[in-house]
């Protein structure tokens, strides 16, 4: 039987991301967005007991795109998910998958130590990881 190298969620992650205030529109989060791949904004905590929140782009499109809201009088916290599903960093993507199917989820922010460090998706386990190691 041959052994598996484990690939982490650290290894296949995107350390870049884009964080928001939950009080900003979601005109001025979209222009502030500089890294559409993650397709994601994280949510700044107001204060140290608060938590993270999370809006996707998909969230934008099912709550303000398609029912014909107006970006610019839709706050981030009126649509955003919080608190977020987050996965720590050295968690084997086999697991973060099986997470993710079991929760509906396509993405999800990586936390350590309290802090967002990246940002895993679906497609970055598949092509980073899976196709890395093939």
């Amino acid at each position: 039987m041959t052994e598996r190298s484990i690939i982490r969620v650290r290894d296949v992650m995107k350390p870049q991301f884009d964080m928001v205030d939950g009080l900003a529109t979601v005109a001025d989060a979209l222009k502030a967005m500089t890294h559409t791949d993650t397709k994601c904004l994280i949510v700044r905590k107001r204060h140290d007991d608060d938590e993270f929140g999370i809006v996707t782009l998909a969230d934008i499109a099912r709550q303000v795109l398609a029912v014909d809201r107006a970006p610019e009088r839709v706050n981030i916290y009126e649509i955003m998910t919080k608190p977020m599903i987050h996965v720590p960093p050295e968690m084997d993507i086999r697991y973060c998958a099986r997470l993710f199917a079991r929760l509906d989820i396509n993405r999800a922010p990586v936390v350590e130590d309290g802090r967002v460090i990246g940002v895993v998706g679906y497609t970055d386990m598949v092509i980073k990881g899976l196709a890395g190691r093939a």
